[in-house]
């Protein structure tokens, strides 16, 4: 597939969603469009969009690639999965009613209401913090592919890659904001979906297979283990592992998640927001279901035809998740390519134009007070919320540009895994809140403790292995992140003789 064919797609694809960003805030651009759509979204367009958001380009490349991992991880990855949909079900039932109850725009206005000014602060830099991080490896990942399969034909240096996504994206989310990203969010996801689908039908075709040899296939291949029970001290597959850890970082990282749950406060009322969460746990289980399938299918695929795992760039080893774009853009016909190419681009920036309106609400939100009646007079908001649009995207073209001075894959995926440590203490602020409600923070004294714990954390986890008689640790380290920072907050705390009722 031609580099020339790829960018006149990348230009078609991102003229439809100017259209639709033209569209939608032609009428009304201002502030509550931006923060929360007029709270009129229809429950049925997020709980669809939300898939976008959720599965990034990272997902997209990484999951398929992962199933034939040296390490054997095969679809280990589906009892994360089930851990996810149980989180998302708890999220529905007790973090959305607080936050309808509460009639929040920032979701950490619950923490200064409950704990106080500098916990407050400290939630919503947890999350500014964190995702900008997370979004910017998100984005990096992708940028690579994009660069490696099309920009590098027309000699456009990586940094300018970097740049002009973020242009676009800023260009078509500044104005209408969560608006604007209810409908793009909505035709990225249907790409998204459509290409896992048409892949899979592609590959099958390739393969002389129909739907039932492809099921048989894959089942019958050493690619098709779901659930590990071996080993739970040292393995970082076993069940209950990736059980406990799919279900606390859904919690964390979703229903304590500004990007998220901005969507959900968007609609007309909690049952409506929770009928949105139940049709999106649903189709997120099925999608990376076929994520996983069609990474098993790549190796069939590959096997079949001699096909290697690319090497990467920087350490020279085998990179599993370049062998879907291996595949899809150098030995399937055309059409596939370009299914392929609309997924890998929708899943992307359905992900980081989401990230960059939430990071933008949240600063105007928490550190500007722009929801706070005593700066409703002013009329210059607008033009500050731009400004701050701009400013976010300039600091993810900033951390980008670091993750690729630092030319060390491991070292890169050590700061994304850095990243994830900080939502141990957002969790652990609101299981305190939550169910200590006799108790009262030191409000000063929580920012060092949200400090602390992730230190804590990253110390214990490095020495596991002696600690704690040779257990290693998987994405369950998140609950001793956020033991930590519950049991700091406990023992700082004060007894108060009313309960607080939020």
């Amino acid at each position: 597939m031609s580099p020339s064919i790829i960018l006149l797609l990348i230009i078609t694809y991102f003229s439809l969603l100017f259209y639709i960003s033209y569209a939608v805030s032609k009428k009304d651009s201002g502030n509550t469009v931006f923060f929360t759509a007029n709270k009129n979204s229809k429950w049925y367009l997020v709980a669809f969009g939300m898939i976008g958001t959720a599965l990034s380009g990272v997902t997209f490349i990484s999951v398929p690639g992962e199933v034939g991992s040296p390490n054997g991880e095969q679809f280990k990855y589906f009892q994360f999965i089930i851990g996810n949909a149980i989180g998302f079900i708890i999220v529905a039932k007790l973090l959305l009613p607080l936050y309808y109850r509460m009639n929040l725009t920032s979701i950490y206005s619950y923490i200064e209401q409950r704990m106080g000014f500098y916990s407050y602060r400290t939630a919503a830099s947890i999350f500014l913090v964190s995702r900008t991080i997370s979004s910017s490896f998100r984005l990096y990942l992708v940028v690579i592919v994009l660069q490696r399969y099309v920009f590098d034909y027309y000699h456009i240096p990586f940094a300018a890659t970097v740049l002009i996504s973020l242009l676009l994206i800023f260009s078509y989310t500044y104005k209408g904001g969560l608006k604007t990203i209810i409908i793009t969010d909505t035709l990225q996801t249907f790409f998204l979906v459509a290409s896992v689908f048409m892949t899979i039908y592609f590959i099958c075709s390739s393969l002389d297979l129909n739907l039932i040899g492809a099921f048989e296939e894959v089942k019958n291949s050493n690619y098709s283990q779901i659930f590990f029970f071996e080993d739970f001290t040292e393995s970082k597959f076993h069940f209950v592992k990736q059980i406990l850890g799919g279900i606390f970082v859904t919690l964390a990282m979703v229903g304590l998640d500004q990007d998220l749950m901005q969507k959900n406060l968007s609609c007309k009322n909690i049952g409506e927001a929770q009928k949105n969460m139940f049709s999106f746990t649903a189709i997120f289980v099925i999608i990376n279901l076929f994520f996983l399938s069609v990474g098993a299918l790549l190796y069939i695929f590959a096997a079949k035809n001699n096909i290697a795992v690319p090497l990467d760039l920087i350490s020279n080893k085998p990179r599993t998740d370049l062998l879907f774009p291996e595949i899809a853009l150098n030995h399937l016909t055309i059409v596939p390519g370009v299914v392929f190419l609309l997924g890998l681009i929708a899943a992307t920036f359905a992900t980081t134009d989401s990230a960059l309106t939430a990071l933008t609400t949240s600063f105007c939100v928490d550190f500007l007070g722009m929801d706070k009646e005593e700066n409703s007079h002013k009329t210059n908001l607008v033009a500050t919320r731009h400004w701050v649009h701009f400013g976010f995207s300039i600091v993810i073209f900033i951390v980008i540009l670091i993750f690729n001075s630092i030319n060390d894959s491991s070292v890169v995926g050590m700061i994304f895994r850095v990243a994830s440590y900080t939502y141990g203490p957002l969790l652990g602020l609101y299981a305190f809140g939550l169910f200590m409600k006799s108790k009262k923070v030191q409000d000063k004294l929580v920012p060092i403790i949200c400090i602390v714990s992730p230190a804590l954390t990253f110390i214990i986890n490095d020495n596991s292995k002696v600690l704690l008689g040779g257990y290693v640790f998987d994405n369950e380290l998140i609950i001793l992140n956020t033991l930590i920072t519950f049991v700091g907050l406990w023992l700082t705390s004060t007894t108060v003789q009313e309960k607080y009722d939020f």
